[in-house]
């Protein structure tokens, strides 16, 4: 059975119109109203750690992947409560240059500045039984350093990850969708057991697990049509 995995970024009123990837937030009531329509319908929201033995084929059920990219502060401040209440776990890719920092690497295009989770509010993330991922060391287009690079913002970020917790890092998520042949061959070296894409689509046993897509959630999707992307192709 295909399995959506959902996409967030930032959980908060959205900034105002005409701010680049306005549409990358989702105002906090809207979220609660998704996870909670979830729940109704009989789904349960599971991180990709969760979600691996549905992905594998070994279990069967109505599941939906939660994923949010970037470990923005904002997720921990709003979409935390709501998961907690529910039962659900989620994935946060972090950038661990910027834990504690923000989003630096959107600055250039104009996003409006927004922190980053501190290590003390990542290892809480954590320590509620939700999953962290990596993100790369400092958010960048792995198809547009040279191979060394790559292989450094893959296989540190999750050294440094996993110093900061204790525990295994297994999740990696490609910035801006951003990957190739060679790069998702360097994921795997690096030991990472999942990896997502901005591909559209929902998972299946014969995915490769190193490439999988998700299904965005933006600013205007309400919870019916968060329904009809858990439901539908």
């Amino acid at each position: 059975m295909p399995i959506p995995i959902l996409m967030y970024h930032q959980i908060d009123r959205p900034a105002g119109r005409g701010s680049p990837f306005r549409y990358l937030t989702v105002d906090p009531a809207n979220f609660h109203r998704q996870m909670k329509w979830l729940k109704r319908m009989g789904y349960a929201g599971l991180s990709m750690r969760d979600l691996q033995p549905y992905l594998a084929g070994q279990k069967t059920g109505k599941v939906v992947g939660i994923t949010f990219d970037d470990g923005f502060r904002n997720v921990m401040t709003h979409a935390l409560p709501v998961l907690d209440a529910l039962g659900f776990t989620a994935t946060n890719y972090f950038v661990s240059r910027q834990i504690g920092g923000s989003n630096i690497w959107d600055a250039d295009v104009g996003v409006p500045h927004s922190p980053c989770m501190s290590r003390a509010e990542m290892l809480e993330w954590a320590a509620s039984g939700h999953e962290v991922g990596a993100h790369t060391l400092d958010h960048v287009h792995l198809t547009e350093v040279g191979p060394d690079e790559a292989r450094r913002q893959i296989s540190d970020v999750r050294r440094e990850l996993e110093d900061m917790l204790g525990s295994a890092v297994d999740a990696f998520c490609y910035p801006y969708g951003d990957f190739s042949r060679e790069i998702r061959q360097m994921v795997e070296e690096a030991g990472y057991t999942t990896a997502t894409t901005t591909q559209r689509g929902r998972a299946t046993p014969q995915h490769d697990m190193l490439l999988l897509p998700r299904k965005i959630v933006r600013r205007t999707d309400g919870w019916l049509n968060v329904l009809r992307k858990s439901v539908t192709g």
